[in-house]
């Protein structure tokens, strides 16, 4: 979810938690259940678990260990770490004895990545508890019922975990809940109607899941909800009308589900949202006009539906917190970009496949653009003095339209980590882009299907690229051995075009490389071995060249099928058949 407000509020009550010492030693009791845990932890590479030693849990050095010092019972139990630090995580399970801590009011186990099977149902002995933190861990099974039987919790969050089955309808009884999020998971069936009790909810986040049914009326009983992301499931139907009710709904996502029917006038009741996301679905009818009224929306999303024209009018005091819009790939017939868009000081604009026509726009405020996507229109004419006026350009996608340039009049603004110009009329060769100025920002460039000619470059340790897609176009040259200055590339696709000589050694440098395609060119030799040392290659074509000899008998090249080896001069060996013997 991309608001996430509550973390906030755990992050300050965690804040809150500062170590003081007691004069009241742990009970042993609580001490128990807390080795137990740490014995139930079969690897540690934070190094937490290494301070609980000696006798006195309550001390202030049990890190995030928090006690009553005047009761020496634990409250506060909150192990976190960031999932940025992959080498850092727990491994084993969480022990039942956690159950026996009474006094528990936050256990906040959270990035541990590796802490596996269920939860315990002794976790239903946990009364006291106002906040239970278990996300982004390996926890599997089904999401228990006993958690319904916890009467003071505020925050429950079982996010990016293994959870699968039906949300329990036990939940339903948890009515002093503000935050509930189950994303990540994998649970199935409707949101159950005993929810319908939650009316203290102010974020309610069950998205990348695959919940099914309708979303329920009685979500507009939610008067405190900021925050509803449903996104990611298999939602149906229509958008129940007693969501517009939600008069403090911040954030709404309901992106990639199949809901249907038309938006209603009422979304200007919606006097609080500030971001709607409502991609790919089936919604239809016309956008409404009321929408342009939202005086705090700044982001939104309503591409890959079935909106058709025409937009609403825009008047001067229509949307005057908007920040970002995407329309993309609705049944809009715009022909040119919309006044509204091109005066409005926007941040991101995405309006692919918009059916525009004619010469790329002019924008008032271009200088303030940092995403803009107008791909699969047909737009025509040179971009080059249209992109060079993006100063805080980003990331730009213009493919599949009829625009001409030539790179060699290609500036980028300094800060483009992205250019998507592949199916366009662009000319000149590669080294007009690639070189010694090239910014160390720059990581996507996407040109293939274009009229490019030249040599490959030779790559600077400067760059940073992680995908270079040039296929069909006319470079020729060899592959230079410098290709291993591109550590982090991730995709690089040359296929259908000239490129002859052998494969050089260093390719095999590329350990982050998942994606390689040198199909249909003239390259010769063997395929090295050195490409064995790639083990994140999930796909790779050498089809139609003129490799010889044996294919390097490893993974993961001998497991990929026969079609990405076909049409060569004598390669053999699996996945091909056998090579010959030979007799001397």
């Amino acid at each position: 979810m991309q608001n996430m407000r509550w973390v906030l509020n755990l992050l300050l009550v965690s804040s809150l938690l500062v170590h003081t010492s007691s004069q009241t030693i742990c009970t042993s009791q609580d001490r128990a259940a807390l080795l137990a845990f740490k014995s139930s932890i079969i690897k540690d590479t934070t190094g937490v678990l290494s301070s609980w030693v000696g006798k006195d849990c309550c001390n202030g050095e049990w890190e995030g260990v928090q006690c009553n010092p005047s009761t020496g019972k634990v409250t506060n139990l909150v192990l976190r770490n960031s999932l940025n630090e992959p080498t850092l995580y727990m491994k084993g399970t969480l022990s039942p004895s956690l159950g026996n801590l009474g006094s528990l009011q936050v256990l906040f186990i959270s990035g541990t990545k590796f802490i596996a099977g269920s939860i315990p149902n002794s976790f239903s002995k946990l009364t006291s508890l106002t906040q239970l933190v278990l996300d982004d861990n390996s926890l599997q099974g089904s999401v228990p019922s006993c958690l319904g039987h916890l009467p003071f919790l505020d925050i429950l969050s079982l996010a990016g975990n293994r959870f699968s089955g039906v949300v329990p309808a036990s939940l339903g009884s948890l009515r002093s809940l503000s935050a509930l999020m189950l994303a990540r998971n994998s649970l199935s069936g409707p949101i159950p109607v005993t929810f319908k009790n939650l009316v203290k909810l102010q974020t309610l986040d069950l998205s990348f899941n695959v919940l099914s049914g309708q979303i329920p009326e009685f979500i507009g009983q939610f008067q405190e909800l900021t925050t509803l992301d449903l996104s990611s499931n298999r939602f149906s139907g229509g958008l129940p009308v007693s969501v517009y009710n939600l008069v403090k709904l911040q954030d709404m996502w309901l992106e990639r589900n199949d809901l249907t029917g038309p938006l209603s006038d009422r979304i200007s009741n919606l006097k609080s949202l500030s971001s709607l996301h409502l991609s790919s679905n089936k919604f239809n009818g016309h956008i409404p006009s009321s929408i342009t009224r939202l005086q705090n929306l700044w982001s939104l999303n309503l591409s890959r539906n079935h909106f058709s024209d025409p937009l609403p009018i825009v008047g001067s005091r229509g949307f005057p917190s908007l920040l970002s819009v995407d329309l993309s790939y609705n049944n809009l017939n715009l022909g040119a970009v919309p006044s509204w868009i091109r005066e409005k000081r926007l941040t991101e604009i995405n309006l692919a496949g918009c059916k525009l026509r004619g010469a790329i726009p002019k924008l008032t405020r271009p200088h303030d653009v940092t995403s803009l996507d107008l791909s699969d229109n047909f737009l025509t004419g040179d971009v080059s003095a249209f992109l060079a006026n993006m100063t805080s350009l980003q990331k730009v996608k213009l493919s599949k339209n009829q625009l001409r340039l030539d790179l060699s009049k290609l500036k980028l603004p300094e800060g483009v980590s992205s250019v998507d110009l592949s199916s366009n009329l662009v000319t000149g060769s590669l080294s007009s882009l690639l070189n010694d100025k090239t910014s160390s920002f720059l990581e996507e460039i996407h040109l293939t299907n274009n009229q490019i000619s030249g040599r490959i470059p030779d790559f600077s340790e400067s760059l940073n690229l992680k995908v270079l897609n040039i296929g069909n176009n006319r470079v020729s040259g060899q592959i230079p051995s410098s290709i291993s200055n591109l550590v982090e590339l991730v995709r690089l696709d040359i296929s259908r075009n000239h490129i002859s000589g052998v494969i050089p050694q260093a390719l095999g440098d590329l350990m982050q490389l998942n994606w390689l395609d040198l199909s249909i060119n003239a390259l010769t030799g063997r395929i090295p071995d050195s490409l064995l040392n790639i083990k994140a290659m999930k796909h790779v074509s050498f089809r139609a060249n003129r490799f010889c000899g044996l294919i390097p008998q490893g993974r993961p090249l001998n497991i990929f099928p026969a079609a990405a080896y076909l049409h060569n001069l004598c390669l053999c060996g699996k996945p091909l058949p056998p090579c010959r013997k030979t007799t001397k």
